[in-house]
This record gives C-alpha cells, sequence and structure tokens, in this order.
C-alpha cells in the first residue's frame, strides 16, 4: 500500500520502519535515535551483520547537529549535497543516532538525499533517519517501489512510492575521521571528491566506519568470553535470561527478547567495560533471527573476526 509523507512520518515517531525512496535505493527507514526501531531493521534485512548504518538528514545544517564538521565536510557537503554522498564524521551528539546505529563507534555516516520525497518526509520528520536498502540479506538492492514492497514490506508500517530511482547504486562513502579516505565507491568518484579536497589517503584501516564493510567495530579492553554457562566469580557476566549468578550481571535482555538485546549490545558492552573486570563472559544466544547478528558481534569483541 502507498503510504502518505504524513502516514511515514508518524510511523518513524512510533518507531515502526518504512520505505523511504532516495535518488540511490530505496531504504528500510527507522528513527535513528531509537535502538529497539533500529534493531527492527536489522531484523527485516535477516542475516544482519551490525554494520554502522547511514543517517539521512534533510539538510547540511541538521547534520552539522550530529556530526563534527571540519572544513573538508563543508566543502564536500557544499559540492555534493543534498546528493549520493555519504561522510563519516566524528559524532557529536550520541543522543540524536543511537550505539547500534554507529555499531559502538565514535563516528557517523551522514548523508542529505535529493530525492524530494526523501526530503519532504525528513524534513517533516525533523530527525536522523536510518535507511540501508529495503532488501532482504543477499538480495539486489531494490530500485522500484514494487521491488521493496516485495523484500521488506511486511516489515514496515508506511510504504512511500517515490517512483523508479534514478542512481540505483548505493551512495559513495568517505570518510574524515584523520586522513580522507574513499570507503566505498559510488556515482560520486575519487577523482570527484579530489577536485574538491586535497588527495584521498589508502582506505584499508577505516573500512570498519562504512557501512556494507565486514568489520570487527567496537571491542572492549576487558577480554571478552561467549557462550558462557558457569561464569567465574571475578567476571561480569552479560546475561540473556534470568540467572543465579552472584556477581556482577548486565543484562542483554532478561526476557529473552533478542530485538532487546541487539538494541542493548553495544550500550552493555560498554556498561560491562566500565566496570574494570578481568574478563566479561557473555551468556549463550540462540541464532536464530537477530541472534545471529548479535553472535556475529560478540565473536568480533571476542577477537573471532574471521
Amino acid at each position: 500500500m502507498n503510504a502518505t509523507v504524513a502516514q511515514a512520518v508518524l510511523a518513524l515517531e512510533r518507531g515502526e520502519l518504512i520505505h523511504l525512496p532516495t535518488e540511490t535505493v530505496y531504504g528500510l527507514g527507522a528513527r535513528a535515535d531509537d535502538p529497539q526501531a533500529v534493531a527492527k531493521v536489522f531484523e527485516a534485512k535477516g542475516r544482519p551483520r551490525f554494520n554502522p548504518l547511514i543517517v539521512h538528514v534533510a539538510d547540511v545544517a541538521q547534520a552539522e547537529t550530529i556530526a563534527v564538521f571540519d572544513a573538508r565536510a563543508q566543502k564536500l557537503a557544499e559540492a555534493f549535497w543534498p546528493g549520493p554522498l555519504t561522510l563519516v564524521m566524528p559524532v557529536k551528539d550520541t543522543g540524536q543516532v543511537c550505539d547500534l546505529a554507529r555499531a559502538g563507534l565514535d563516528s557517523v555516516a551522514v548523508r542529505v538525499p535529493a530525492h524530494p520525497v526523501a526530503q519532504e518526509i525528513l524534513r517533516a520528520f525533523g530527525g536522523g533517519v536510518v535507511a540501508p536498502s529495503a532488501n532482504r540479506s543477499g538480495r539486489p538492492s531494490p530500485t522500484r517501489f514494487k521491488d521493496a514492497v516485495e523484500e521488506t514490506g511486511a516489515f514496515v508500517a508506511a510504504s512511500v512510492d517515490g517512483g523508479d530511482c534514478q542512481m540505483g547504486l548505493e551512495s559513495t562513502v568517505v570518510s574524515l575521521m584523520g586522513e580522507a579516505r574513499y570507503l566505498r565507491a559510488g556515482l560520486i568518484t575519487r577523482s570527484d571528491i579530489e577536485s574538491v579536497i586535497d588527495g584521498l589517503a589508502d582506505d584499508a584501516s577505516e573500512g570498519h566506519r562504512s557501512p556494507g564493510r565486514l568489520t570487527r567495530h567496537y571491542a572492549p579492553d576487558a577480554p571478552v568470553v561467549i557462550n558462557v554457562t558457569e561464569p567465574p566469580v571475578d567476571c561480569v557476566y552479560m546475561a540473556f535470561g534470568p540467572t543465579d549468578f552472584d556477581g556482577v550481571v548486565v543484562q542483554l535482555s532478561e526476557a529473552r527478547d533478542l530485538r532487546e538485546a541487539a538494541a542493548r549490545l553495544f550500550s552493555a558492552l560498554r556498561e560491562a567495560d566500565a566496570k574494570k573486570p578481568a574478563r566479561i563472559c557473555v551468556a549463550p544466544v540462540p541464532e536464530d533471527g537477530l541472534g545471529e547478528a548479535i553472535n556475529d558481534r560478540l565473536k568480533r569483541a571476542a577477537g573471532f573476526v574471521g
């Protein structure tokens, strides 16, 4: 069903998912400040990795409330926004973009889309919206409304028809965390970027900050041990469900709710690490549904990058 802009905005305000048409691909949109809403995005896509997501905003002024802009960011935004360029910058306001949307990083990926319907929705909503491509994992990104509905329509509260996407290729991603790096190729080429700012460094060390790139992401200082059913007394125990452990417990979800656990994952790791334990022990989490992504992230935190 083709929803109105007002219906899409109401769905975002309620923490529900929408189909967001952009000039690149149709996005699976959720409010960026709500970890429960963001968890629904990963769940809807299926077999997800907790990579950082791009936050879509209406204009540069809104982007500047979320991220720290330097002179390079200003130049690139002036040259290419609105348009298919994502800038990775230091996060300025973590209240506007939750840990799960940033994959626990100190950076945030931001874009101002050019599509008029996306612009209308973003201006009316007034906040950042994460919107990875609206396909199920392993499937082609949808560039037509009917394809978005077919792929993930069962998970969204409002599907907005913006016509066929004009570009059909995900946005270029450039990191401005230290040296400028070209993290993901797109319609805005490396030479396009270099015509605006000085040279781009090799992207290898910053690939983890880009959406769609496999990465270890945030890892705590304390060693992480996973699938622990009998935690030792000197650990902080990240529990999934009720526990009779007598030591320090940080809950992922006492109700054994995978969506809650996904939403809590990065903050729970930080909370456990802040207690300066000898180790962080994590209870087994089922592999089904969002559990696969949770376990993937936990394996990486434990050093199993593979």
